[in-house]
């Protein structure tokens, strides 16, 4: 899967857990680090840990597993690394 189709990918997928104001950005040309960035809101911490775990698990049905997560048991802000797309919530 390409880069952008990752990317698009887990915008729906976070969106199936009512994510707001998601944005894509391509920074490909910005930095090594990744692709693209996915960043978006919950209205709780609970609510990103829920949007984080139903990433993880849709991604990981998808054959894709995250190379790092933070932030995940807070859940005031959680990052989750799939090497071309950078998700943060």
């Amino acid at each position: 899967m390409n880069p952008l189709d990752k990317a698009l990918l887990c915008v729906n997928i976070i969106l199936e857990r009512k994510a707001a104001d998601p944005v894509l950005f391509k920074v490909a040309k910005l930095t090594s680090i990744t692709d693209y960035f996915l960043i978006a809101s919950g209205k709780s911490s609970r609510q990103v840990q829920a949007i984080a775990q139903h990433l993880q698990r849709r991604m990981k049905e998808e054959g894709f597993t995250a190379f790092g997560i933070e932030g995940e048991k807070d859940g005031h802000w959680i990052l989750l690394d799939y090497s071309d797309v950078v998700i943060h919530l």
